[in-house]
């Protein structure tokens, strides 16, 4: 990309596309092209086609997706099916009849075995079965990362994809239900201080290992491997350390200030025991994440207070 380069950022609003965005207005990339859903409905394929067709962008970051936790991905199966890949399915086939130069297109670990070797290499995709919990959903990414490698080895295209871990930070969903871990205990333990609670329950028992990247990081990650990586292989996004969850739920109590018990609902489901990346692969670029887990959840701590409009 040059800094005239005219770019998508497909879900410029959401946690991804926004930190895409920053990144790229940092470093000078000013041509941008940004839509909201409410402008362009990226399941309609005919409001996808007169899109591209109008604007012709060079480069897409396709970032848009449907995305929730576990009690989402496991109760609303079809939707995270049939919304996920109408979006990746328009969007990377109308860029590619509209002649775009590269498109970069957005995953998630979950793709990978539940019991995959650990940590998980680029190549162990497809080795074993998926974790149930989240299946519909990796098999949407699943088949958005594939068609941009049956596009390269068709039609010669120049088309990536990268694969983050577990992500927080700026514009993250907080919602006490649908959204994802570290942000649902982020509102959860604020809430609690504020209300007095003696006891906060989080489920499962604890004992799943996860490992948390700070978004920012993955846009630093993206700009990079859009403007130097070319190759069928997705590139994973981590840290590389991983913590328990019942390690995270104690840090995030201590760092928003609760200062009650945590008890464990073991009737509610762990989800893949562990689920950490090799990262080797993005760390041979000259990529390494640059912030700490304990500074990014107090930086998505003051998110989740400003989204709310919450004074400390």
């Amino acid at each position: 990309m040059n800094l005239q380069s005219k770019i998508y950022v497909a879900g410029h609003r959401g946690m991804v596309g926004s930190a895409i965005v920053r990144q790229l207005q940092k470093q000078g990339y000013n041509n941008l092209i940004l839509r909201t859903h409410s402008q362009l409905d990226l399941t309609r394929q005919q409001e996808v086609e007169s899109f591209f067709a109008a604007e012709k962008p060079e480069y897409v970051f396709l970032a848009a997706a449907k995305v929730g936790g576990i009690v989402a991905n496991n109760s609303a199966p079809a939707d995270f099916m049939y919304q996920n890949m109408m979006i990746e399915m328009n969007v990377i086939h109308s860029a590619w009849r509209n002649g775009c130069k590269k498109i970069l297109f957005l995953g998630s670990s979950c793709i990978y075995p539940r019991l995959a070797p650990q940590p998980m290499r680029e190549n162990c995709l497809l080795t074993s079965a998926l974790e149930p919990t989240n299946e519909a959903y990796a098999l949407a990414k699943i088949s958005g990362l594939k068609y941009c490698e049956y596009l390269n080895r068709q039609y010669g295209t120049d088309y990536i994809s990268v694969m983050p871990t577990n992500l927080y930070g700026p514009n993250d969903n907080y919602h006490p239900e649908n959204s994802h871990v570290l942000p649902a205990l982020i509102r959860r333990f604020h809430e609690a201080k504020i209300n007095g609670l003696q006891t906060v329950i989080c489920w499962g028992d604890g004992t799943p290992l996860r490992e948390f990247l700070y978004v920012d990081d993955l846009a630093d990650l993206c700009l990079l491997l859009m403007n130097t990586y070319s190759g069928n292989e997705t590139v994973n996004a981590g840290t590389g350390k991983e913590i328990t969850i019942k390690d995270l739920t104690q840090t995030v109590a201590r760092i928003i200030g609760y200062k009650g018990q945590i008890e464990w609902d073991t009737t509610r489901p762990n989800g893949t025991p562990r689920k950490l990346l090799d990262i080797s692969k993005a760390q041979s670029m000259g990529w390494n994440p640059a912030t700490s887990l304990e500074e990014g959840i107090r930086l998505a701590y003051m998110d989740f207070l400003q989204q709310n409009n919450i004074r400390q």
